[in-house]
């Protein structure tokens, strides 16, 4: 798995030299420090950077966020989204997953740590008093947790998350990069989050993450600290042998957790925008991404054929069933007309599935 010793520069600018999180790279060994200023713009060091052939995921680019910090996911037109809150704490990712969205989405250079000081949950501080459940997550441009015994962010924002009865913070990863976090006493309604695959798409597809089995032995651990934790089965890949395999791992993990400590699990099979082959490394495993029989939906992305989409939904869904029939599950980017084949509910919009899915959690977990 790769860590932060992989990381081989750190650019920072010399005005954030107080910052906790830059002074805490600062003591970092191994690396090389490029400090901006007057004399040497940030744009010029990381340009300098990559015209000398430094992989993008070699550098680590501290910098101050400047948009909002809080957002809702943006969703896609035709689909259901779960309205999900997203928290901004950096762009692009330590690890090169071959199908990730990250690749042609951002079409940026090296990992951005955001250093914002004293992020706090004010901005949203009276929806929590109007709402059942928020839920937050800072996954979705990054990994939450692949830097995060340097960067310290994700327990300042359990600790802080933890003041809110109704506020479900999910840090997801891909990583087992929580022993930091177990001894937190105030964890509150945090949420330690993986994304999980079969062990072959792991290897094929997850460049630089942590093997199947300790992303479930970690799981294990964080649910023995007192943790919620959630699962990510998303982007279903399908090959043969695929559905065995899949409902392996649903076994495994749910016999390694306590499922009752299962906040949410989602569902998701692979799909890509229009422009994916054309951005996608010209390897094995991208050309094997694309190889199925794939068509564009309603919003543009490719993806498997409707009737394939559903069964394997469906056989992950009694399996997961067959363990406990109280942890809610949820459809990533699906239409109305997929969600009725599975799971027989009617949801019309996405304000019906985030209504579900709070009142959900204020019965199992609040």
């Amino acid at each position: 798995m790769r860590t932060v010793d992989d990381i081989k520069f750190v650019v920072y600018n010399r005005d954030d030299i107080g910052s906790p999180i830059v002074r805490r790279f600062l003591k970092l060994a191994g690396k090389e420090f490029i400090e901006c200023g007057e004399n040497r713009s940030m744009d010029y060091a990381i340009e300098s950077l990559r015209k000398k052939g430094v992989g993008v995921k070699d550098v680590v680019i501290l910098k101050e966020y400047k948009g909002r910090i809080f957002q809702r996911c943006p969703g896609t037109p035709g689909m259901i989204c779960c309205n999900y809150m997203l928290m901004n704490t950096g762009f692009n990712c330590l690890y090169d997953c071959t199908y990730c969205y990250l690749n042609s989405y951002l079409n940026s250079y090296g990992i951005v740590q955001f250093i914002n000081r004293n992020i706090s949950f004010s901005e949203i501080g009276d929806m929590t008093t109007r709402n059942d459940a928020i839920r937050i997550g800072t996954g979705e441009f990054s990994d939450s947790l692949m830097l995060d015994e340097i960067t310290g962010i994700g327990a300042g924002l359990i600790r802080g998350a933890s003041r809110y009865k109704n506020l479900f913070l999910e840090l997801k990863t891909k990583s087992d990069n929580i022993d930091h976090l177990l001894q937190i006493p105030e964890k509150g309604n945090a949420v330690l989050a993986w994304s999980l695959n079969t062990q072959r798409n792991v290897r094929m597809y997850e460049a630089g993450t942590a093997g199947l089995d300790r992303r479930i032995r970690a799981a294990a651990a964080a649910c023995g600290a007192g943790y919620l934790v959630a699962f990510h089965f998303d982007p279903i890949i399908l090959y043969d042998g695929w559905l065995g395999e899949y409902l392996d791992v649903v076994d495994r993990l749910l016999s390694a957790v306590d499922p009752k400590r299962v906040a949410w699990i989602s569902l998701g099979c692979f799909r890509h925008s229009p422009g994916f082959k054309e951005t996608a490394p010209e390897t094995v495993p991208s050309r094997r991404l694309t190889a199925e029989e794939m068509f564009p939906g309603p919003d543009g992305k490719y993806r498997y054929l409707k009737k394939t989409r559903i069964e394997a939904y469906r056989a992950m869904l009694g399996r997961i069933r067959s363990h406990d029939d109280t942890i809610f599950m949820y459809l990533c980017m699906e239409s109305e007309a997929v969600w009725r084949d599975v799971f027989d509910v009617e949801y019309k919009s996405s304000d019906d599935l985030e209504s579900a899915f709070c009142l959900h959690l204020k019965k199992y977990h609040a």
